[in-house]
């Protein structure tokens, strides 16, 4: 399948199952909420807010292959982008760059929010980070 057939569909579409693959090579799935975004430089990536106490933060730092799976209308269609994937910096500031690549994240799938300063401040104290999948592979199924 072509990526750019894969990012397409991905694009129009904010729910996934993120595999990792932990250091005993077994995979590990998570429900995620995504955004597709575009790098002037480097293309098309899908972002996900994790924490960096999670299973599937830790599987990353050790193996960053990963793959995203996303349902299309029916059962029957679907994606997967198979990618490599790039951690941010813990968030420490209501204002570092972690924080504003969550907002703009939040913003895209989201909207505004009601309180932005309680958002940024749960960023730091929940010591998020944004997750980039930068992808190099695509297959599945797209009904035309």
């Amino acid at each position: 399948m072509e990526l750019t057939v894969a990012l397409e569909m991905a694009r129009g579409r904010n729910q996934g199952i993120l595999a990792t693959v932990s250091p005993d090579g077994r995979p590990h799935l998570s429900n995620i909420l995504y955004s597709v975004t575009r790098d002037a430089a480097k293309g098309e990536s899908a972002e996900i807010s994790i924490t960096d106490d999670r299973v599937k933060t830790r599987n990353i730092r050790h193996d960053p292959r990963v793959a995203l799976h996303v349902g299309g209308d029916s059962f029957w269609e679907y994606v997967v982008l198979e990618a490599r994937a790039e951690l941010s910096p813990v968030a420490t500031s209501a204002h570092d760059r972690t924080v504003e690549d969550l907002v703009a994240m939040y913003r895209r799938i989201q909207g505004e929010h009601d309180d932005w300063d309680e958002f940024r401040q749960a960023m730091v104290d929940q010591r998020r980070i944004l997750l980039r999948l930068w992808p190099e592979r695509a297959y599945g199924i797209v009904r035309s």
